[in-house]
């Protein structure tokens, strides 16, 4: 009979190392999203239902443009993560492997579009 210690019995078992970073990166854009929402909120709808030559000047200018961006990539970024954690929570094997691809090629191309047609409107 091998005699296993009560570390050797866990081990494989426990955390996968990335929990706390996880944990801090959604808290850190949840702030960063606290503020941005309600800016984005007060930018967007001073311009809401206005003529499409005002709304490119409008977001010609570098506050609105920023609030935007940032606001679109701060809450993507908290998206991708947010998805991981579930899906590694609760998905397995293979299919854990292709939902986190699949989530964080969304994010990405979801930021890459938002930012392509922020940016073509601002110029």
């Amino acid at each position: 009979m091998r005699y296993l210690t009560d570390r050797k019995r866990a081990a494989g078992l426990g955390s996968a190392k990335s929990g706390t970073e996880h944990y801090w990166h959604m808290q850190v854009s949840s702030v960063g999203l606290a503020i941005l929402v309600p800016l984005f909120i007060f930018t967007f709808g001073c311009i809401l239902g206005a003529p499409y030559e005002e709304v490119v000047a409008y977001y010609g200018r570098p506050f609105p443009a920023i609030v935007a961006g940032l606001t679109l990539i701060v809450g993507l970024t908290h998206f991708r993560n947010g998805a991981q954690v579930m899906i590694e929570d609760y998905a397995h094997g293979l299919a854990r492997k292709a939902l986190i691809v699949g989530t964080v090629c969304l994010s990405y191309a979801l930021m890459a579009t938002g930012l392509f047609a922020l940016i073509r409107l601002a110029l």
